[in-house]
């Protein structure tokens, strides 16, 4: 790790320090540990299998692996805009706490501790029983919901509600304990990387984790496993369209209820099924959230278009994250410029409307009841873009919608120089996957604008 990745990451440790001292001298919790910063379930991982754990507000983190490491210290100018920003290494511990729970400590990285030392029982591959942990969470698929509602408790100091769990990121976060504990005997340092969370500013964020691309597998996989996820594709939408769903939690303001898709769901998935998927993603509940298209759109092509320039890459088994914020927004204020004059008046940009329990509203085409594609859509009311407006204040309220690309454990290119296959051109399996996405979410807005 560079001098300069180093000290952004002893950076990040320090600020998240006096982040938990502060914490710990309002609240009374022994949340702070010497040197350490105690790691926390990350409530929004709604995909994958690897443990995702909040390190403080704006930072998470997640087991080192080599491969990924490699990547995210080495990918191209084009796709850094596309991916989550990279931190550093720290060292975690399996302690307890002085009431003898059991909890994770991050510490700095050492020195003389070597940043690319792979954590093999803790990096997704294998438990103690020799098991992958993917074959455990398959045998336990039949006891666990694959759709599920939660209703958000407000508290009385904040009108937010506010997100205390997510089956999907508790149960990896408990998986991780347990195999931390199985081998706290042998070993109890463990390597995380420091990532951006991409989740940070949004008060109720709605996240969609989409496994992209034709092949899931990695050039490194045995028999067994090619076999594996080749049989998942082909029973999927993956190998039709290039994309699955992963994972999702939706945000329904009209009933107070926090949505959760997890992977099996999507797996069973087929096309139109896949369709409403998304439209129920973009769907507040009371209205499809018709603003936030565009910009995803946008970010999409834009992503295609950098990916389309990257020679050799193959990203197997990474996914795509589209997050936007799902909480009610009060409406503002702005500036209307009429006969060239600049005069203040009060107008309502549109957002998501804040209403009170029993309250009506006319719901637009079908998509309220059956989150099915509206087949007429009731007339926009987003004044967002009418005219007399400025740039600068329709700027001001353009929806905050992000897209990342996350999870590369099975990323390869040339300049890999230990892998044994070098791949030609561009990842064309992952690209088919943007462009189906593309389509759909164009065949979406369409509906609305019709």
């Amino acid at each position: 790790m560079s001098p300069a990745v180093e000290a952004q990451a002893q950076e990040a440790m320090e600020a998240e320090q006096k982040q938990k001292q502060q914490q710990n001298q309002l609240q009374h919790q022994p949340c702070y540990m010497e040197k350490g910063v105690m790691l926390e379930p990350f409530v929004h991982q709604v995909g994958g299998h690897s443990c995702v754990l909040r390190f403080g507000e704006q930072t998470i983190c997640k087991p080192l692996i080599p491969r990924e490491h490699q990547f995210y210290k080495s990918l191209p100018a084009a796709m850094r805009k596309f991916t989550p920003q990279y931190r550093g290494v720290v060292s975690v511990s399996f302690e307890e706490d002085e009431e003898e729970n059991l909890c994770l400590i991050a510490y700095p990285l050492c020195s003389d501790q070597p940043a690319d030392v792979e954590n093999k029982d803790s990096s997704a591959d294998k438990d103690k029983s020799g098991h992958g942990v993917q074959d455990y969470m398959e045998l336990e698929r039949s006891k666990q919901a694959e759709v599920l509602r939660y209703r958000l408790e407000h508290s009385h100091s904040n009108a937010v509600p506010q997100l205390k769990h997510n089956p999907w990121s508790l149960k990896c976060h408990q998986q991780q304990l347990q195999r931390m504990k199985e081998n706290a005997k042998h070993r109890n340092q463990y390597k995380f990387i420091l990532l951006e969370n991409l989740t940070w500013r949004h008060t109720v964020p709605c996240v969609l984790d989409l496994k992209m691309g034709t092949r899931q597998h990695g050039d490194d996989a045995s028999e067994e496993k090619k076999a594996i996820h080749t049989r998942k594709c082909q029973q999927s939408t993956s190998a039709s369209i290039g994309v699955r769903l992963g994972g999702m939690q939706v945000y329904h303001s009209d009933s107070g209820q926090l949505i959760f898709m997890n992977k099996y769901h999507g797996r069973k998935l087929n096309l139109p099924g896949f369709k409403e998927a998304l439209f129920q993603f973009f769907h507040s509940g009371r209205r499809l959230r018709r603003e936030l298209l565009s910009p995803v759109l946008s970010r999409l092509r834009e992503m295609q278009a950098a990916l389309e320039s990257c020679e050799s890459y193959r990203f197997y088994s990474s996914s795509l994250l589209i997050i936007y914020d799902g909480a009610q927004h009060r409406k503002h204020t702005r500036r209307r410029a009429d006969g060239g004059l600049s005069e203040d008046e009060d107008e309502e940009v549109e957002a998501e409307p804040k209403m009170d329990e029993g309250e009506d509203e006319e719901e637009e085409g079908e998509g309220a009841a059956a989150f099915g594609f509206p087949n007429n859509p009731a007339p926009s009311s987003d004044r967002s873009g009418s005219s007399g407006v400025s740039p600068t204040c329709s700027d001001l309220h353009s929806p905050v919608v992000d897209v990342r690309m996350i999870d590369f454990a099975h990323t390869t290119c040339k300049h890999y120089c230990e892998d044994s296959v070098v791949h030609e051109g561009k990842d064309s399996g992952y690209i088919f996957g943007l462009q189906n996405l593309i389509s759909i979410i164009s065949e979406l807005e369409d509906h609305c604008t019709d």
